[in-house]
């Protein structure tokens, strides 16, 4: 069985790269891959990566992922794609879309451990626990990186 970060991975190269137009297609094209899954948690992953049906010129509609949304947001908070930051003391709190923060978080454990000690998710908020010696900077560029690769 391979791991979450994989699937999620793949998922986003397939609807890159293919034009996928219901999840049962998508099922069968990841369960061909090695995947074992089921079809809510297909549905959780594809929110999660915020992947969304939109028409085509042909009118049909296929799977995309949507484009970051600037935010208008001023002040202390930094924005990172369609995210806020904000920091209290060395702790950082990021606010995310509803039902993205697990997956983000996730990201962020896995692509920024040695400047992040680690993260705890809700469903839309994530506290972010940065390594001693790294300045609020240095963690909204590290987080920058990442969640822009997300």
């Amino acid at each position: 069985m391979k791991n979450k970060l994989d699937r999620l991975k793949v998922i986003k190269e397939v609807v890159t790269d293919n034009k996928i137009s219901n999840q049962d297609d998508l099922l069968k094209i990841l369960k061909d891959r090695g995947f074992e899954l089921t079809q809510a948690t297909l549905s959780r992953d594809l929110k999660r990566l915020k992947i969304t049906k939109s028409p085509t010129e042909s009118g049909e509609y296929c799977y995309i992922i949507n484009p970051v949304m600037p935010s208008h947001k001023k002040g202390e908070i930094k924005i990172i794609g369609s995210n806020s930051l904000e920091f209290s003391g060395q702790l950082a709190v990021l606010k995310t879309r509803s039902g993205y923060a697990g997956g983000i978080a996730a990201e962020i454990d896995s692509r920024a451990s040695s400047a992040i000690l680690g993260t705890i998710a809700g469903d839309d908020t994530i506290l972010i626990i940065p390594r001693e010696g790294f300045s609020r900077s240095e963690i909204t560029k590290i987080l920058s990186n990442v969640i822009e690769n997300f």
